[in-house]
């Protein structure tokens, strides 16, 4: 629940900082959060099933949020996707391994979150 508070924070925050106003480390926070998101979207859909669209729900603000031009777009997209793509090949059945999983890709992604939201200086 961390995480998705803090990437609360971030999305309503990110109108003012979209994506072309951020600088090259925030656009690499962008995408390593997006493949935190991505990897937690497998997890969770794991657990939960296939149906649970939780964390491709929030991608989905995420990148409306930050209007990010068709490269960085591009270049989130593919993070979710691998970060995806990883988890589930990992990972084949919901164990207590893979809730750990989920537990550290949360803690992962919410410090993410919070780097995004804090000013640089």
């Amino acid at each position: 629940m961390r995480f998705f508070a803090a990437l609360c924070l971030v999305l309503s925050i990110a109108a003012p900082a979209a994506a072309q106003h951020r600088s090259p480390v925030q656009r690499q926070v962008l995408i390593d959060l997006s493949r935190t998101i991505g990897e937690s979207h497998a997890l969770r859909q794991l657990c939960e099933g296939d149906d649970d669209q939780y964390w491709r729900e929030r991608m989905k603000s995420l990148v409306n949020a930050e209007r990010p031009e068709a490269s960085l777009e591009t270049a989130l997209l593919n993070a979710f996707n691998a970060g995806f793509e990883q988890r589930s090949a990992q990972f084949r059945a919901c164990s207590p391994a893979a809730r750990r999983a989920l537990a550290q890709a949360s803690a992962k992604g919410s410090a993410l979150a919070r780097r995004l939201a804090k000013p640089e200086g």
